[in-house]
């Protein structure tokens, strides 16, 4: 394998003059550093990141914590944290916290290491505990959550009530659903409150009762949507229409409706939030909300960067982003008045 000492001996200068040469120092003449580079090349040199991050006490790693680093929403995340820091010369390191389970003990490990530049987190809330790692650490950060705990950080989120109010509106204005049930997301995640206290002030303002069996807690799971919606479609006087929280419990509701031997829309529309890639293609493509997944993982790593190349001081006003939703109409729902 390559190493600064091969190729300081073939070009027959010091192990230091390869290493300022490498890294573009003004002190080594341009014809010095020519050379380093050619023999390089022709050795295929490929630097130890890490040892140079520790060396320099900087790093080009930018870490990105996911609750589930292979459901679907949160690859769309990670394609565009990427392709911003690859734009910026950054590499992105992507850390799975476990659905949450191990997210301060995660926080902490990676926090410790030293091998991070810069760290982008998604999380359900700042709770106290998380409050104070955060509180200490010195690397820039920046946190994907909509809620109201995270506001005194740098947050990049989705409009979380704009999205689910319009939603709600046009299953009621448009379509003409008047019994609408909604699966949350957890109880303690800033997201899902958002959104259900959209569902609940659109029925409201539109003398639509919400019967207390017509709201149901999922975990943001397709299991979670699938036993919830067995739970509403197993009901009685069931609902027209089942708003989940997100697209992964409408999917469970797609499993629900067919175990049931219902078909959608006719005998219940299933409507979701974010528009995953997958969404498109369901039988029949499913009513959303589009969240522009990509484009939050995109912002969040533009304000990342943004933040580790000036140098913004962690005092500063923290900066808020939030991505525009719009509806996305396809076949999971139907006009019934």
């Amino acid at each position: 394998m390559a190493t600064i000492r091969k190729i300081a001996e073939k070009a027959k200068v010091s192990i230091a003059t390869v290493s300022r040469a490498l890294n573009n120092d003004p002190k080594v003449t341009e014809d010095t550093k020519k050379l380093i580079l050619k023999i390089a090349n022709e050795l295929n040199y490929k630097p130890n990141i890490v040892a140079r991050n520790f060396a320099k006490k900087t790093s080009n790693i930018i870490g990105l914590i996911l609750p589930d680093i292979t459901d679907e929403f949160f690859s769309e995340l990670i394609k565009g944290v990427d392709e911003v820091t690859y734009q910026h010369n950054y590499f992105t390191m992507v850390i799975s916290s476990h659905r949450y389970l191990q997210l301060e003990s995660t926080l902490s490990s990676v926090l410790r290491n030293g091998l991070l530049g810069g760290l982008i987190l998604l999380v359900p809330n700042i709770n106290a505990s998380l409050k104070n790692i955060l509180s200490q650490t010195k690397i820039p950060f920046v946190l994907m959550s909509g809620g109201m705990s995270s506001t005194n950080y740098d947050v990049v989120s989705v409009d979380n009530y704009q999205g689910a109010y319009d939603m709600t509106n046009y299953l009621i204005k448009k379509c003409g659903y008047t019994k609408i049930a909604h699966i949350t997301g957890p109880t303690d995640n800033d997201d899902a409150k958002i959104r259900v206290k959209a569902f609940k002030d659109a029925c409201l303002e539109n003398n639509i009762s919400i019967p207390k069996n017509f709201i149901v807690e999922g975990d943001f799971t397709r299991e979670s949507g699938v036993k919830s919606g067995m739970e509403l479609m197993s009901l009685k006087n069931k609902p027209e229409v089942i708003f989940a929280a997100n697209d992964m419990m409408a999917l469970g509701c797609y499993d629900a409706a067919f175990k049931k031997g219902l078909n959608i829309p006719d005998d219940i529309a299933i409507v979701g939030f974010d528009d995953i890639f997958v969404s498109q293609y369901l039988n029949p493509p499913l009513t959303t909300v589009r969240a522009q997944i990509e484009d939050e993982g995109k912002k969040a790593a533009e304000l990342l960067i943004e933040k580790i190349k000036s140098k913004i001081s962690v005092n500063n006003q923290p900066k808020k982003i939030k991505i525009a939703t719009e509806l996305v109409i396809r076949n999971s729902t139907k006009i019934i008045k």
